[in-house]
C-alpha cells in the first residue's frame, strides 16, 4: 500500500450494473435532458449520474465505481474530496466566505505561496491579482492588462489553442466549432502555428526542425506586408491541452518570448490546465529558461474543484489602478483556503516527485502500446498530462476520430473515464489526479489495452 491509497474511494473499478448507464443513472439523465439546457456535454459521452467521489475514483448513483483519468477537466489535481484540503475548507467556512478584495491572512498566504514559485532573483518583480471564478476570467484580465499597458489592440494566439468561452477568451480559441454562428468576436486576433512536431505545418522532422514555427512569428511581425499591426500581446499555452496535449519542442517558448520582446510585445503564458504541479513543476514552462510578463491560472489552483482564478504579472506592466478591473467573486475565501490546503498537501506528501514518477511510468507503458497498435500514431506527455493520437495509418497520419469514439465507449463500459481532444478529436487525453498510484494506473491501462485489442479484432 502506498501513501496515497487511503485518499481514493476504492482500489479500482467496481461495476455492479448489468449495463451502463445503470437504472437510476438513466432516470436522472432523462430528468436532466428535460430540465437542463442542451449545452450539457460530458454526460453525452460518459452517461452516468454521480453520487460521490474521492481521489481518482467516482461512484455513480447505482453504485458503480469508475477510474477518473481526466480530473474533471483538469481541475482536481489533488483528487476528489481530498480530506487534507477539506480540513482547510471547513475551518475557513466558519470564519469568512465572501470577502471581495479585502486583505485576509488566508489570501495573503496563498499569494506568498504562488510568488514563492518564481525564481528568487526576479521574485520581487511580480504581483498576483485574483480574477473571477473561472479560467476565462483570468484570460480576460490578462488581455485587458496587456491592452491597457501597451495601448494596442491586437493579440496573437496559436493553432490548437483553447483559452475559454467568454467573448474575449473565445476569440483567442482556435476551434472553429466553438466559434460557429457567433459572427464577429473580439477583433484583431491572429492565429499562428504552434510547435506541433507530429503534424509540423512546415513539413519538418525532429532532426531537420529549426523552430520554423517560431521563426514564422518573427517573419509575421517584422514583414511590413504581413497585414498584421503590432499586437499588445502574444498568448500561448506552454503545453496545449484541448488542442491535443501538445508538448512543444525544447526552445520553442524561449524563442517565442525572445521574438516578442525584440518587438516590444507582452508575453502571456496560459497555465490554466498545465499548471499547478500537473507536470511535476508548479508551472509547465519552468524547465525552460524564459519567464513571461503575465501568467494565467485557474483549475488546479482550487485544489479539489473550488472555483478560483488569478494572474501573476510583472510590476513593470502594471498600468491600471483601483477599480480598473473588478469582479464580485474574485478571490473567494473558501476557494483560496482550498488552494492553500492543496499547496501544503503537495509539499507534505512530495507530490511533485510522485507526479514525475507516475508520469514517467504511464508514458513508458503507453509507448509500449504504441509499439503494438498501428493506429496509435503518437504518444506524448509531461508529468501527468498525456496524449495518445490515433490515426488510420502510421504513414498517412490521417486522423481517426471515429476509432477514438469507439475506444472511449469501450473504456467507459469497463469503468475508465477520460477526455478527448486534438485538432481532429482524435487524441485521447489522460490527465488523472496527481495522487494516482501504480495500482490505479495499471488497472486503467488494462482496460485501455483491452479496448485497443477490441479495435484490432474488428
Amino acid at each position: 500500500m502506498d501513501k496515497f491509497s487511503g485518499f481514493h474511494l476504492s482500489a479500482g473499478v467496481r461495476l455492479v450494473s448489468d449495463t451502463l448507464p445503470g437504472k437510476r443513472s438513466r432516470q436522472l439523465l432523462d430528468i436532466q435532458e428535460h430540465l437542463e439546457g442542451s449545452i450539457v456535454s460530458y454526460p453525452k459521452a460518459m452517461p452516468i449520474a454521480i453520487d460521490s467521489a474521492r481521489g481518482a475514483i467516482l461512484k455513480d448513483v447505482d453504485g458503480n465505481m469508475f477510474i477518473d483519468f481526466f480530473s474533471f477537466a483538469g481541475v482536481l489535481n489533488v483528487g476528489h474530496c481530498n480530506p487534507y484540503v477539506l480540513d482547510y475548507v471547513k475551518i475557513q467556512e466558519e470564519k469568512l466566505i465572501h470577502g471581495l478584495d479585502f486583505p485576509t491572512e488566508n489570501k495573503l498566504a496563498l499569494i506568498r505561496k504562488i510568488l514563492q514559485q518564481i525564481p528568487e532573483g526576479i521574485r520581487n518583480q511580480y504581483k498576483v491579482a485574483f480574477c473571477g471564478p473561472s479560467g476565462s476570467d483570468a484570460v480576460e484580465a490578462a488581455i485587458k492588462l496587456a491592452k491597457h499597458k501597451t495601448g494596442r489592440e491586437g493579440i496573437i494566439a496559436f493553432h490548437g489553442s483553447y483559452h475559454g468561452m467568454t467573448s474575449g477568451a473565445l476569440s483567442l480559441t482556435s476551434n472553429l466549432k466553438f466559434r460557429a454562428r457567433l459572427g464577429s468576436l473580439v477583433p484583431n486576433i491572429t492565429f499562428l502555428p504552434y510547435s506541433y512536431c507530429y503534424r509540423c505545418p512546415f513539413g519538418k522532422s525532429a532532426n531537420s526542425c529549426r523552430l520554423e514555427c517560431a521563426e514564422f512569428l518573427k517573419y509575421t511581425l517584422e514583414n511590413p506586408h504581413s497585414g498584421i499591426s503590432k499586437p499588445a500581446a502574444i498568448i500561448i499555452e506552454p503545453i496545449q491541452g484541448e488542442g491535443g496535449t501538445i508538448i512543444p519542442k525544447p526552445g520553442f517558448l524561449e524563442r517565442i518570448s525572445e521574438i516578442a520582446r525584440e518587438n516590444d510585445i507582452l508575453v502571456i503564458f496560459d497555465e490554466i490546465q498545465c499548471g499547478f504541479f500537473r507536470t511535476g513543476n508548479f508551472w509547465a514552462f519552468q524547465d525552460d529558461t524564459t519567464f513571461p510578463d503575465i501568467i494565467t491560472m485557474s483549475k488546479g489552483l482550487g485544489g479539489i474543484g473550488f472555483p478560483i482564478s488569478a494572474i501573476i504579472y510583472n510590476k513593470a506592466i502594471e498600468s491600471w489602478g483601483p477599480a480598473d478591473h473588478i469582479g464580485t467573486f474574485r478571490g473567494n475565501q473558501v476557494s483560496i483556503a482550498a488552494g492553500n490546503g492543496a499547496f501544503d498537501f503537495i509539499s507534505d506528501y512530495n507530490v511533485e516527485c510522485h507526479t514525475r514518477e507516475m508520469g514517467k511510468y504511464l508514458l513508458e507503458k503507453l509507448d509500449e502500446l504504441k509499439a503494438i497498435y498501428p493506429f496509435i500514431g503518437d504518444v506524448r506527455g509531461k508529468g501527468l498530462i498525456l496524449g495518445i493520437e490515433y490515426v488510420k495509418g502510421p504513414d498517412s497520419k490521417l486522423p481517426d476520430p471515429e476509432l477514438v469514439k469507439k475506444i472511449r465507449q469501450s473504456c467507459f463500459n469497463k469503468g475508465l473515464l477520460f477526455e478527448v481532444g486534438g485538432h481532429y478529436n482524435n487524441v485521447i487525453r489522460f490527465i488523472p489526479p496527481l495522487i494516482v498510484n501504480k495500482e490505479l494506473i495499471d488497472s486503467a491501462l488494462a482496460i485501455f489495452k483491452e479496448a485497443n485489442e477490441e479495435m484490432i479484432k474488428q
